[in-house]
């Protein structure tokens, strides 16, 4: 795989669009997001797999592209999720491979194993926990191999399979994936997706408090969502402030220490500050 796309060192917006609509794709490749997902799977009509699967194909088989594309196939074990895999998995332009429905470690391991590139195993993989059994088997999934870049909820489907109504029903399993991706090592996950595309206010509300669990950024479905979840992501002006007094401090090299405010310093805040000043150059 040698996609020339670079990632966002913080990505804070991640866009899914419908693989059997290219020109939506080239949209959403200009739209500002920094990952762009192809999707196969949800967004994409039975009677149009084929259509999109080959128009993806059309469009990763060049190596440079705008931003980083991920495909999100079909159901692993599904015929679908086979071809998508033997027609994308090897081809120039492709960032990584989005797993849907993921409900063991040994399917991440298999696929790592198997996946048709000429680098086995060298294809990033995100899984995506849409069932229960997939929320309590998290870690392992997480942890079961190098090739395993990223896990994230898909809460539609875990709603459904929960029977939650209410949003806070989710709350757990949000935590548990938190925990699971740091335990393994892994970037924290992106908040899934918002489905009410004109309710941006909605949509800022419930950033804020997937930001409060330990999300950072978030899958859009509408390029008019991305700025919203931008701006939720982003320290503010007083988080900036505070990261740069801690970093100021432990620069003096006194060992422990506390600001003015009451702030202790130790190395996780100093770590924690450091990432807010990154997150903060995105501006």
């Amino acid at each position: 795989m040698t996609s020339q796309a670079k990632t966002a060192p913080y990505p804070l917006t991640w866009l899914y669009v419908p693989g059997d609509r290219p020109r939506v794709v080239a949209k959403a490749l200009a739209s500002g997001a920094d990952i762009v997902i192809v999707d196969l799977e949800d967004a994409v009509a039975p009677d149009r797999k084929d259509y999109a699967r080959a128009a993806t194909a059309d469009l990763l088989s060049e190596a440079e592209q705008p931003v980083p594309v991920h495909v999100r196939v079909n159901a692993l074990g599904t015929p679908q999720a086979a071809q998508d895999l033997t027609a994308l998995a090897a081809l120039p332009g492709l960032s990584a491979l989005r797993l849907p429905k993921v409900i063991s470690a040994e399917q991440i391991i298999h696929l790592a194993q198997t996946t048709p590139t000429d680098d086995p195993g060298t294809t990033p993989l995100h899984a995506l926990l849409e069932s229960a059994v997939g929320i309590e088997r998290a870690h392992a999934i997480a942890s079961a191999h190098p090739s395993l870049h990223g896990i994230s909820l898909g809460e539609a489907d875990l709603r459904a399979d929960l029977g939650v109504r209410g949003d806070a029903g989710l709350d757990w399993s949000r935590s548990r994936v938190i925990v699971a991706a740091r335990a393994a090592g892994l970037p924290p996950p992106a908040q899934s997706i918002h489905p009410d595309i004109l309710d941006l206010e909605g949509l800022a509300a419930s950033c804020a408090h997937g930001r409060a669990l330990g999300f950072l950024g978030r899958v859009a479905i509408h390029p008019r969502q991305l700025p919203v979840i931008e701006r939720a992501y982003l320290p503010t002006e007083q988080e900036l402030q505070q990261a740069e007094a801690i970093l100021k401090a432990a620069a003096t090299d006194q060992g422990a220490q506390a600001l003015q405010d009451g702030t202790f310093i130790d190395a996780a805040v100093v770590s924690a500050a450091q990432r807010t000043l990154s997150l903060a150059r995105r501006c």
